[in-house]
């Protein structure tokens, strides 16, 4: 068991405007999967709730990327912003490994590309 962290796309038509807790349907992709990476889960936890999320336990809830957030979590991931958050099965919460902030930078990269063609991209994850 620990925490597992999934970023999808799906056709924005599918979606709507649904910024915060949106149920994935079957046509999602899953463009990326982190395990364990708590700094980035607790990154997308504060914008869910800067974004109105109301959930009280941030677990199986979407948050949805727009090109500004992930202008910002390019940003914040350059300038060491993402900091360990302790959490049940959240894994090392005294640093980031190299390969989990090399992947950040591959998923904004799939993101950007999605959104340019129109999909909307969700942040997700479980424990």
């Amino acid at each position: 068991m620990g925490l597992d962290m999934y970023a999808y796309t799906v056709d924005t038509t599918t979606v709507g405007d649904g910024v915060t807790d949106v149920t994935l349907c079957e046509s999602a992709v899953q463009i990326s999967y982190w395990r364990k990476f708590n700094a980035l889960h607790g990154w997308m936890e504060d914008l869910y709730r800067l974004k109105g999320g109301a959930k009280e336990d941030f677990n199986c809830t979407t948050v949805r990327l727009t090109a500004n957030d992930l202008d910002r979590l390019e940003m914040d991931t350059g300038n060491n912003k993402l900091v360990p958050r302790n959490g049940f099965f959240f894994g090392d919460t005294t640093s980031i490994h190299p390969e989990d902030l090399e992947s950040v930078a591959d998923f904004v990269k799939l993101s950007r590309q999605a959104i340019a063609e129109g999909k909307a991209v969700f942040y997700d994850s479980w424990w």
